[in-house]
């Protein structure tokens, strides 16, 4: 079993940054493709950044690339969600989610096995 615990989300204006972590507890990260997905009030679940067990192969959703970036610290255990010049859009709960399989499809929340409590990011304009 996994336990994904998000942490670092808060308040910040329009233009500022936040970075999010994701402690992994219960399995070594390394064994994992990890992602960060968001859902907004009254909208889907959507992606937002996915790494290989590496860390060599980021991707990212459209509405965020040149802006966020994922990455990962396999001794710690630990995934981050650097998230620069933010946008009011980018309000909304921040989960992180781990894959123990080989799918490729990083972009489909179905095919992570385990995910984290989220954490609010709001962003004002």
């Amino acid at each position: 079993q996994v336990q994904l615990v998000e942490s670092g989300g808060g308040l910040v204006q329009a233009g500022g940054s936040l970075r999010l972590s994701c402690a992994a507890s219960g399995r070594t990260t390394r064994s994992f493709v990890a992602g960060w997905f968001r859902q907004a009030p009254g909208k889907e679940r959507e992606f937002v950044a996915a790494i290989s067990r590496s860390g060599e192969l980021p991707q990212y959703a459209d509405s965020v690339k040149g802006r966020f970036t994922i990455s990962r610290d396999n001794a710690w255990n630990t995934v981050y969600l650097q998230m620069n010049s933010l946008k009011p859009e980018d309000t909304a709960v921040y989960y992180c989610a781990a894959e123990s399989g080989y799918s490729g499809r990083y972009s489909s929340p179905d095919i992570y096995d385990y995910w984290g409590q989220g954490t609010q990011v709001t962003v004002s304009s």
